[in-house]
């Protein structure tokens, strides 16, 4: 592409298009002049600094253009543009993905997703016991849509890798895993292989999905060595004394 000759008279321009970002910038907020660059025949964009502390890096662009044989400029657009260290706001991301777990409270409803890959059809109880006996091994009767295969195993894959699977601090350290606690409750269904419920009180995974591999201080079979009980003796002090106002 061949280079465009500098318009002279767009150049000198500068007092023009400055009072152009003026008429639509916050006051002060119009700084020094960075320079101009031709965008087509007869048509250059000078660039202001942006000195307001919300759009730290950012410019001024006001292109200007000027008609065959004229040495009247116009202005034809103003714009407040970044630069590469322009502070710029997140990648829009719709609501339901920018929710994150916990966003969910009390009273907090989401919107219904009609194509999850996590989920597909459940089944209705139909009558027939042998069909509803193999509906019930693992999806259950009276839901709409059950965890699929994929769901399963994101699930499987988000426990095991959190607090819930072998790599927590407090598995690390644990003598012994949840798969030889007394306290451990397998889940049913295709999970059970890896996961189950803890039910013990002292835990601190009372009541949550924990993996066989996890383990915590608060298991059924293991103990620490009692420590000996130190009784001490009444320390008498003969040269202390007391200063009673006379």
């Amino acid at each position: 592409m061949p280079t465009l000759k500098k318009d002279l008279t767009l150049a000198d321009a500068v007092d023009a298009a400055r009072a152009a970002a003026l008429e639509i910038a916050e006051p002060g907020t119009v700084g020094d002049h960075l320079g101009v660059v031709m965008e087509g025949e007869r048509v250059a964009t000078h660039s202001f600094r942006c000195t307001a502390r919300a759009y730290r890096g950012w410019r001024w662009a006001v292109t200007v253009s000027r008609a065959p044989r004229s040495r009247a400029v116009t202005v034809s657009e103003t714009h407040l543009l970044p630069t590469d260290d322009s502070v710029l706001s997140p990648e829009w991301l719709p609501y339901t993905q920018r929710l994150r777990p916990g966003d969910v409270g009390a009273g907090d409803v989401l919107p219904y997703e009609e194509d999850d890959a996590l989920l597909e059809p459940g089944f209705e109880a139909t009558g027939d016991e042998d069909v509803d006996a193999m509906a019930q091994w693992e999806l259950g009767l009276g839901r709409t849509r059950v965890l699929s295969a994929e769901g399963r195993d994101v699930a499987a894959q988000r426990w095991y890798d959190g607090d819930a699977g072998p790599h927590a601090d407090v598995a690390q350290q644990a003598a012994a895993p949840c798969s030889t606690c007394g306290y451990f409750l397998p889940l049913s269904g295709a999970l059970r292989a890896v996961f189950g419920v803890c039910a013990n009180g002292w835990s601190p995974s009372d009541g949550k999905v924990v993996s066989l591999d996890h383990g915590c201080g608060a298991h059924s079979e293991t103990d620490v060595p009692p420590r000996p009980e130190v009784v001490l003796e009444p320390l008498l002090d003969d040269l202390a004394y007391d200063v009673v106002p006379g």
